[in-house]
């Protein structure tokens, strides 16, 4: 289907010089050879060739060529005679590159110049010289014009490509936070609230005020991570970081948030450097998220005593560091939460690493510049 046009244009094109050559060779110049049936086929040879430039343009330029020297050759002469041969090297220009164009020119150039002394006119260099030069430039121009468009194109999809693969990247980024958002809400505070409940079902018969406290500090959590995934989904649905009215937690809330392990039976110690004033917002929310899940995963998995948490300022990096004294490698399986911590470090510019530490248990370490990446202080936790 895409080549029927093609083909039509050349049968049209091969139809436009056949007759304008065959009246040329008719009307005959005075005092040259009258035209028969040898000469017509001199001038209808090189217009049936055209039916083929498109696979073989030098092929024809030569056969286009090689008739109009006979043509010359036998005594004839004519204005519209060199046609055929013009349309060939307007075919090479166009088909081809800078390089076959300027060698098709310095052939044509030799060519018409020799015929022109064999043939003796005077006034032939002009119109077969020029004229051939001018199909050239002209096949050149638009080969270059073709080749322009072509690298717009090219470009323009270059550029929906990137464009679409930045979307991409970017929603596979924002995929990665709302999984380490959800991850780091609903798995602390399902382990927050697996304590509680078991604190209250051991106090429930000798100590209901325990038990009491202890469910009422389940539904504390249960509701701050309800608020949470309200944000979260207030975020999803509506497209804006800033749609949510719950603030992001912060360093500040992190005595809280070790607080409410205490009735679990585990000794958490929390040190906090008070002069941690100058860490952005986006910097805070990463911390307090290592710091969250690094206690889920000692209350799930470490079977430990005892848990510190340090958070100091070094300079312009903040140490985040939770150590536990538990089975040392409870908590380094390489599951989904190991794997968020270093993702949310990276997330603004810091590194994250984690291991069993000389005494048995395991530690958690994350480096994080105070600065961060601003475009995460507007998240929603």
């Amino acid at each position: 289907m895409e080549r029927t046009p093609a083909r039509l244009v050349d049968v049209v094109v091969a139809v436009a010089v056949a007759v304008p050559t065959c009246l040329d060779a008719w009307w005959n110049v005075a005092g040259t050879r009258q035209a028969d049936a040898p000469s017509y086929a001199l001038v209808l040879i090189p217009a049936v060739v055209l039916l083929v430039r498109r696979r073989l343009p030098v092929a024809v330029a030569v056969v286009c060529a090689a008739a109009l020297a006979a043509w010359y050759a036998v005594g004839h002469r004519g204005e519209l005679t060199g046609l055929p041969t013009m349309v060939a090297l307007y075919t090479i220009a166009v088909q081809g590159d800078r390089r076959r164009t300027m060698l098709a020119g310095a052939c044509t150039v030799v060519f018409f110049g020799v015929l022109a002394i064999a043939v003796g006119d005077a006034g032939l260099p002009v119109t077969e010289v020029a004229l051939p030069a001018a199909a050239l430039l002209l096949g050149e121009t638009v080969r270059g014009r073709r080749e322009l468009v072509a690298e717009q194109a090219r470009r323009a999809e270059q550029e929906r490509a990137e464009r679409e693969a930045e979307a991409q990247r970017r929603a596979q980024h924002e995929r990665l936070h709302v999984a380490r958002e959800l991850h780091d809400v609903v798995a602390h505070t399902v382990a927050a609230m697996t304590v509680q409940a078991s604190v209250a079902a051991e106090a429930f018969d000798r100590r209901p005020d325990v038990a009491r406290e202890a469910l009422a500090q389940a539904r504390m959590l249960g509701r701050g991570a309800v608020a949470e995934l309200r944000g979260m989904v207030a975020v999803l649905r509506d497209g804006r970081t800033g749609s949510s009215t719950t603030p992001a937690p912060g360093l500040a809330d992190l005595a809280p948030l070790v607080d409410s392990l205490r009735d679990s039976g585990l000794s958490a110690v929390l040190h906090h450097d008070a002069a941690t004033t100058t860490v952005s917002p986006g910097v805070e929310l990463a911390a307090y998220r290592i710091v969250q899940e690094s206690l889920t995963n000692v209350i799930r998995h470490a079977d430990a005593r005892r848990v510190e948490i340090r958070v100091r300022q070094d300079g312009h990096r903040l140490l985040v560091e939770v150590t536990d004294d538990g089975r040392g490698g409870g908590t380094g399986t390489g599951g989904f939460g190991l794997t968020g911590i270093t993702e949310r470090a990276a997330s603004v510019g810091g590194t994250a690493e984690y291991g069993r530490t000389a005494h048995g248990g395991f530690r958690v370490r994350a480096f994080l510049p105070t600065n961060g990446m601003d475009a995460v202080a507007g998240s929603t936790g």
